[in-house]
Order: structure tokens, then C-alpha cells, then sequence
């Protein structure tokens, strides 16, 4: 029994349950004319006035960030994806996801201008008043106000709303008093103006707009990071801190919709920043083993340093692949919403909820691979590559806190499946019947079928079709012996999220494969080809580990074995020669000097 129907446009979380057709998703190679423009404005700004100064930028020369930010709003950078009528472009979402592509390649810079026009700017662009819109987003969009984000606390990190900073009214209503500290705070020693979350009453989580000149602010000093040395870290204290009334942002009591709906737009940003520093690290790669002689030969002619690359070209292409889905899939929803008679503004942000699942998996999933990526490059430029003065070294300590930043990839897991749970529980997607069917094909004949042989992905369609299965029949019978009490198993729910994770993945390249094959044939995308099916063979191999570890914790008996037979059946797929399909990924690189897919 199919545990699957057809849809053009699936809602978020769907992908579990049903099919997309690759016509209708979109790939990076649908970047028009204009968004490759801009895309190229921006990398020729990180060409000629970041990279230059990476060293100046990693030691915080003082002015250096702020010029380079002043420099982007001069570009209009800044301002990409606010409204024209606040000085921005208003640009959609692929279009701002080919601009921080490119961003992604600027180390600590982007860190900077990610903070500024990430969670800086969006808390006041979405949950505002029109007043706070006029006063504030006109400087954040042209560079005279720099932005920064004050939620963690010393007590409160992934619970955001353990945070201890309190607000109390003036008793003529015109100010609140804010005390608290706040840290990490990315742009503490510039920023103009902060968007600071503190309770009112002691329980009312808030936001607030507060001047960094405010008398009762201060900063405490730069921290010593590992990594991304270059932005600006620092803590932010207020005392007794006078804060007009109407700088309160949102509701009163609502700050945890800012919060919460800010950060599923930073997940998938930080995605694609991680998916251009990935690129770049790979290119960094490929020229070095190139360059370097030993026994004679480059390096790059080797088996063993072959394998490193491709591997990283992979992930590289099944994370863009991903990425540029999700983007399609949040344009539309937002082209949706408005011809509804939505403003475009609101639409975004719940765009962006609406698609928090797949917000979250690319969060983890982009972060992993640039940390798998810089790992490699380091490993391939060996000595040197821990050496400061090669460019590796500092792409190994950057990309550490992408893991970290917007929600732990701990928290995301957790949250990727959790969110589909609660979708299922509140009647928004069907999981329950699906998952039952597969319950009952568990106790049935195997399906034995041959894939269609008139589809040229037939056996991988039918493997990622199975791999469906696998998910439904893990987490079906984990929620039925759990229940309530499923989100205190956590190392199930990871299992099941990493088996979530590598089906998007799978399916997101797969179809963009197949979109590239419908228009330049199968003999152009024979390398494209190689990945897809390298890639989705060594994740059903994951899937069926992860599988493996969640079943077993809470089985045993016929009832285990039989769920391993199940999980076996639904991961099996025919053998690919990997390696000869790594070598040809890599020559090609070998070839062009550098990442070319």
C-alpha cells in the first residue's frame, strides 16, 4: 500500500507523506538574469573589499566592520529584502538566499551583516508599529543604524524564556525601567540600536527598541572567541535603563513570537551562509591539492585525496539543492498569501512558520556539512592547514559556531520532529494514517515489484518511497509506546530526526537532478547523476543505522525483529559503484580548479 499522493505544492512538514514532482520546484539554475546580478554585486564586494582584509577584520580594526557595512547599504545590500517604501528592494527569498550565498564566503563579516540584517532588522520589519517601521527602518536599510539582537542570558540560552531581565512601568506610563544583562550579543560593540527581550510583571516575556546611547546601557568587553573573531561579542548590561513606552515591540507578553518566528528566517539564512562558506572551502581544496607536489605528482592525483573531494562536492550539491527548494517553497507559499489579500511583510513570516520544519533540517543539515567541509580542507592541506597563515585554519575555527548559533543542532533536531508531532495532533497533516498502512504492510507480503523502468530515477523514487516508510513505522511506533511522554526520549527523537534530515536531503536532490535532466539530458548531468545516487546511497546506509538505534531502545522479541525486517526492506537498495563515480566527480573539480556544480 502507498503511503503517498501527488501534490504540486507541498505545505511544510508534507514531504513525509507525499510526492513532489520536480517541475514544480526550484533549483538554483532558475536564477534569472537579475538575481545572478546581484549575486555577482555581491560577491565582487566580498572579492575586493572582505577578503583583502580578513586579517584587519580578524582584529577588529576599529571602524573597519562598520565601513564594510556602510559599503553593502551602499550596494543596497542591507535593505535586499525590506519594502521599497522603507528604502529597501524587497527582493523574494531566492533572490536574498543568491545575495548571502555569496555573503557566506566573507568569514566574519558575514557573521556582522547577518546579525544586522537577520535578527537586527526583521524584529522590527515584522512585529513593529508603523511608527517604530518610519523610525527605524530607514537607517537600518542605508547604514547610519546598526542593529544587534539581545536575547541569551548568562541563566538562559536554549530556554529563552528562562530569562531573568525584568521591565517595570513608570508610574506615569511613559517608560520602563529595564535591568538584566544580556550576552553574545553579535554587533554589541557598534550597534545603534538593540531589539532586548525582558519580562514585565516577571512572567510578561517582551520586546523592546532600546537606544545603545540610553543613560544605564553598557557593554563589557570584546569576548576572545575561537572563531568569527572578527564581529563584534560582547555583553550588554542595563541598569535601571529608561526605555519610552511606545519602544515596546509586539505585544506585551508576546515576545516568543518575535523570538521564536525571527529565528525560523535565521535558520534558514544561517543555511545559506553556511552553503557559500562550504563553497568556497571546497574550491580552497581542490586549488591546494592542485598545487601541492608530492612524489612528483599533485596531490589531487591521489585516490585517497580524490575521495575528499568529491565527498565534499556531494554535500555541497545535495545541501544547495535542499536550500533552493525551501526558498521556492516559501515564495510560493508567500505569492500565495498575498494574492489571498495578505500583506507581503506578514506573508513572509508566515511563510517562513508555515515551513519551520524544513527551516530547522536545513539549519542542521547546512551547518554539518560546512563543519564536514572545512574538516576535509584542513586534512587535505595537512600541516599547513594548522597553520594561521593558510586560509584553512581560519575557515575550521569560523564555521564551529554555525552549529551553535540560532538554536543548538540539538534543539533543532528536537524540534523538526516535535513540530511535526504537533502538526499531526492539531489535525494539520494526516500522519496517522499513513503510518498505520505501513503497520499493516509490515504484516503483509513484501513487495517484491520491479521500479518503473520508464522512469529513469524509478529505483531511487521507489528507495526514498520506502525510506518514507521507514520514518512512519519508526516514529509511529515510538509516539504509540511513548505517547505524552515521548519528548523525554530524546535520543530517539534525534534517530528520527536524522532519518528526516537525510530524506529531504535525498529527495531535494533527486529532483533537482531530474528537473536538469528534463532540460540538457542525461548525457550533460552524468556527474550530477553521480552524486544523486552516490549521495542517496550512503544516506539510506544512515537512515537505516539511525532506524536501527531508535527501534532497539524501545523493542524486543518477534516485535524487534520484525520492525528490523521492516527497516531492512524499507532501506534496501541496489548496489552503485561509489568510488568510480567519486573519481569522475573529482577529475572534473581537478579540472576546473574548483567546485563546478
Amino acid at each position: 500500500m502507498s503511503t503517498t499522493e501527488t501534490k504540486t505544492v507541498l505545505k511544510g512538514g508534507e514531504f513525509l507523506i507525499k510526492e513532489s514532482d520536480s517541475a514544480t520546484i526550484f533549483t538554483p539554475e532558475q536564477l534569472n538574469e537579475e538575481q545572478r546580478m546581484f549575486a555577482q554585486t555581491t560577491a565582487d564586494f566580498i572579492n575586493t573589499r572582505v577578503l583583502p582584509n580578513l586579517q584587519k577584520i580578524d582584529k577588529q580594526e576599529p571602524g573597519l566592520s562598520v565601513k564594510l557595512l556602510e559599503e553593502t547599504a551602499e550596494l543596497g545590500l542591507l535593505g535586499a529584502s525590506v519594502p521599497e517604501e522603507f528604502g529597501g528592494m524587497g527582493i523574494d527569498v531566492a533572490t536574498d538566499t543568491a545575495i548571502n550565498e555569496e555573503i557566506g564566503k566573507g568569514h566574519s563579516f558575514a557573521a556582522s551583516y547577518a546579525a544586522h540584517t537577520g535578527i537586527g532588522t526583521l524584529p522590527i520589519l515584522y512585529f513593529g508599529t508603523e511608527e517604530q517601521k518610519q523610525k527605524y527602518l530607514p537607517g537600518l536599510v542605508n547604514g547610519t543604524l546598526k542593529a544587534a539582537y539581545c536575547l541569551t542570558e548568562p541563566g538562559s540560552g536554549s530556554d529563552a524564556l528562562g530569562a531573568k531581565s525584568k521591565a517595570v512601568l513608570s508610574e506615569d506610563g511613559k517608560y520602563y525601567v529595564l535591568n538584566g544583562q544580556k550576552m553574545w550579543i553579535t554587533n554589541g560593540g557598534f550597534a545603534d540600536i538593540f531589539t532586548v527581550f525582558a519580562k514585565i510583571d516577571g512572567d510578561k516575556f517582551t520586546g523592546f527598541i532600546v537606544d545603545a546611547k540610553s543613560e544605564g546601557l553598557s557593554l563589557g568587553s570584546e569576548e576572545d572567541k575561537l572563531g568569527i573573531k572578527g564581529s563584534s561579542t560582547r555583553q550588554v548590561f542595563f541598569n535601571d535603563v529608561k526605555v519610552p513606552a511606545e519602544n515596546v515591540l509586539g505585544e506585551i507578553g508576546k515576545g516568543h513570537k518575535i523570538a521564536f518566528n525571527v529565528l525560523n528566517i535565521g535558520r534558514y539564512k544561517l543555511c545559506v551562509l553556511a552553503l557559500g562558506g562550504s563553497k568556497a572551502a571546497t574550491t580552497t581544496a581542490v586549488k591546494y591539492a592542485n598545487e601541492r607536489i608530492q612524489f612528483n605528482v599533485p596531490i589531487s592525483s591521489f585516490g585517497a585525496i580524490k575521495h575528499k573531494l568529491a565527498e565534499m562536492a556531494i554535500k555541497v550539491y545535495a545541501c544547495e539543492s535542499a536550500t533552493y527548494r525551501t526558498a521556492g517553497l516559501i515564495d510560493e507559499k508567500i505569492a500565495e498569501l498575498v494574492a489571498g489579500g495578505m500583506d507581503k511583510v506578514q506573508a513572509k513570516l508566515v511563510a517562513a512558520e508555515e515551513y519551520s520544519i524544513e527551516c530547522a533540517i536545513l539549519k542542521v543539515y547546512g551547518s554539518e556539512v560546512l563543519d564536514y567541509v572545512v574538516d576535509e580542507t584542513v586534512q587535505v592541506f595537512g600541516g599547513t592547514g594548522f597553520s594561521e597563515e593558510y586560509p584553512a585554519a581560519r575557515a575550521y575555527r569560523d564555521a564551529r559556531i554555525n552549529r551553535i548559533f540560532e538554536g543548538t543542532n540539538e534543539i533543532n533536531r528536537l524540534l523538526s520532529v516535535g513540530q511535526l508531532v504537533k502538526k499531526a495532533l492539531k489535525g494539520e497533516m494526516d500522519l496517522f494514517t499513513p503510518a498505520m498502512a505501513v503497520q499493516k504492510e509490515l504484516m503483509s507480503v513484501p513487495d517484491f515489484s520491479a521500479p518503473n523502468s520508464d522512469d529513469f530515477f524509478g529505483a531511487e523514487k521507489k528507495a526514498l518511497t520506502n525510506v518514507k516508510k521507514a520514518i512512519l513505522m519508526t516514529a509511529g511506533a515510538a509516539v504509540q509506546k511513548f505517547m505524552q511522554g515521548l519528548e523525554k526520549e530524546q535520543e530517539i527523537i534525534m534517530n528520527a530526526a536524522d532519518m528526516l534530515i537525510e530524506l529531504f536531503v535525498c529527495e531535494s536532490v533527486l529532483l533537482r537532478t531530474e528537473r536538469a535532466i528534463a532540460v540538457k539530458g542525461e548525457e550533460a548531468c552524468a556527474l550530477q547523476i553521480d552524486m544523486t545516487r552516490t549521495y542517496i546511497s550512503d544516506a539510506l546506509e544512515r537512515i537505516n543505522l539511525s532506524g536501527k538505534h531508535a527501534i532497539t531502545a524501545f523493542n524486543e522479541g518477534d516485535v524487534l525483529r520484525v520492525m528490523l525486517m521492516g527497516l531492512k526492506r524499507f532501506t534496501k537498495y541496489e548496489a552503485y559503484n561509489t568510488i568510480a563515480a567519486r573519481r569522475r566527480i573529482a577529475d572534473k573539480m581537478i579540472e576546473e580548479n574548483g567546485y563546478c556544480f
